[in-house]
C-alpha cells in the first residue's frame, strides 16, 4: 500500500529543520521550526512500518510534513558517493492526497523500507518500496521529499544530519 503525496507550490524561503539523535535509543528526530501553513488534510502521524521492524514517523499537521522521526532502524548500507539530487523544487508535500476524516489521528503504511547514507552518515536517503522515477520537493532546508509519477509517498533525503553523539568513556 503506498501513501499519497500532493505537491504544492510554496511561495518564499523554506522553514529550517532540526536533527537531534537520542543516544540511548539511537532514535533521529527532525524537527521543522515554523513548518509551512496549514492546508487541509491530516493532523496527526504517518507510521511507515517495514516488514523487517523499522519504523519510520512523520509528525503532520494539516496534511503538511512538520517533522521526522527515524524510531526502529532498517539495515543501513554506506553508499559511497551518495548525493542529494540536483534538481530540487521548493514545496510542501500534502500527506494523504486525499480528505481526512476528522477522528482519524494516525495512519499506518506498510512498505519495504531502505535506508543508504554516505561515508561520514550527514546524508540518509530513505526509500520507501522499490526504486523508480521521482519528483524532489524540499520542504524544509535540510529535508527533501520523494513523491513518483503516481502521487505516492517514494522516499526522503536526510541532510546535514549531526554526527551520532560519542559514547562516555567508562569510568
Amino acid at each position: 500500500m503506498g501513501l499519497g503525496g500532493r505537491v504544492i507550490e510554496r511561495s518564499g524561503r523554506v522553514p529550517h529543520i532540526s536533527y537531534r539523535w537520542d543516544p540511548e535509543t539511537d532514535i533521529l528526530t527532525g524537527a521543522i521550526k515554523s513548518g509551512p501553513k496549514k492546508t487541509e488534510g491530516l493532523t496527526g502521524s504517518v507510521e511507515l512500518e517495514g516488514s523487517d521492524g523499522s519504523f519510520i514517523l512523520l509528525d503532520v499537521n494539516g496534511g503538511a510534513i512538520h517533522g521526522v522521526e527515524v524510531v526502529v532502524w532498517p539495515d543501513v548500507r554506506t553508499a559511497a558517493g551518495l548525493t542529494p539530487p540536483q534538481e530540487v523544487e521548493n514545496g510542501d508535500v500534502v500527506l494523504p492526497t486525499r480528505p481526512s476524516q476528522p477522528s482519524v489521528a494516525a495512519v499506518e503504511v506498510d512498505t519495504a523500507l531502505a535506508i543508504d547514507t554516505n561515508a561520514s552518515e550527514s546524508v540518509f536517503h530513505v526509500r520507501l518500496g522499490p526504486a523508480r522515477q521521482t519528483r524532489v520537493v524540499r520542504v524544509a532546508d535540510s529535508l527533501l521529499v520523494e513523491v513518483d509519477e503516481q502521487e505516492e509517498l517514494a522516499g526522503l533525503w536526510l541532510l546535514d544530519v549531526p554526527p551520532f553523539p560519542a559514547d562516555e568513556p567508562a569510568l
